[in-house]
C-alpha cells in the first residue's frame, strides 16, 4: 500500500508545478465534481502536459488525496512546532486551535472539495487519510491529557471529548466559513479556543 502520493514522499513542500496542477484540480472538482472531471481537463486548465502531471501524480484520485494531504501535513508540522514552544496548557490549546482555523480558512476551497469528494478515494487512500487524522487527533489529545494530569486543566470533560468537539467544529468550517464574513479566521479561532478552554477550566 502506498500511503502518500508520489509528490508527497520524503518532503512536505509542494513544487510550483504541483501547486499549479492542484489549483486547477480544485477549481474543476468544485465546478464539475470529481467524477465528471477528466485528467485531460486538469492538464488543459493547468497548462501542463500529461507527462508533467503523471510525473507527480499516478492517478486522478492521487490529486484528490493530495489536496488534503498537503494541508494536514502543514497543520501537523505547525502542531509539533507549537507543542515544542512549551507554552502554558491554555496558551498551547489556544495556539493550536487558532492555527487550525487559520490554515483551514486559508485553503477553504480545497477543504470544501475534499470534504465533498473524499468518499471517492480508494481503500488505500482512505486508510492514509484516516491515519493522518488520527495522528493529529492523538497528538492534540495528549496535550490536553498531560495538562489534566498535571492539574493545569480541569477533568470534567475528558481530553478525547474536548478534542472531538474542537476538531468537529473546525472540520465543518468549509461548509459555513466565508472569507468576506464578519469575523476573521484569527477571531473565529480565538472564540473556538475560548469555548474549549471554558469547558476545560480547572
Amino acid at each position: 500500500m502506498r500511503g502518500v502520493t508520489r509528490s508527497a514522499q520524503g518532503r512536505g513542500e509542494l513544487t510550483p508545478m504541483e501547486s499549479r496542477i492542484l489549483r486547477a484540480a480544485v477549481r474543476l472538482f468544485a465546478e464539475k465534481g470529481f467524477d465528471a472531471t477528466t485528467v485531460q481537463e486538469i492538464v488543459d486548465a493547468a497548462e501542463v502536459t500529461k507527462g508533467a502531471l503523471y510525473h507527480y501524480f499516478d492517478a486522478k484520485d492521487d490529486l484528490l488525496f493530495e489536496i488534503y494531504h498537503s494541508l494536514i501535513s502543514s497543520q501537523m508540522a505547525d502542531l509539533d512546532r507549537i507543542i515544542a514552544l512549551r507554552l502554558s496548557a491554555a496558551d498551547t490549546v489556544r495556539a493550536i486551535l487558532v492555527n487550525l482555523v487559520e490554515t483551514t480558512a486559508s485553503r477553504v476551497d480545497e477543504a470544501a472539495v475534499f470534504t465533498r469528494e473524499m468518499h471517492k478515494l480508494n481503500a488505500d487512500r482512505m486508510a492514509a487519510f484516516r491515519a493522518d487524522r488520527r495522528r493529529y487527533h492523538e497528538t492534540f489529545r495528549e496535550v490536553i491529557d498531560r495538562a489534566q494530569t498535571a492539574g493545569e486543566l480541569g477533568t470534567v470533560v475528558p481530553a478525547d471529548t474536548a478534542v472531538l468537539i474542537a476538531l468537529g467544529v473546525v472540520n465543518q468550517l468549509p461548509t459555513w466559513y466565508r472569507p468576506d464574513g464578519p469575523k476573521s479566521p484569527q477571531q473565529l479561532g480565538t472564540e473556538i479556543a475560548d469555548f474549549v478552554l471554558a469547558a476545560l477550566s480547572a
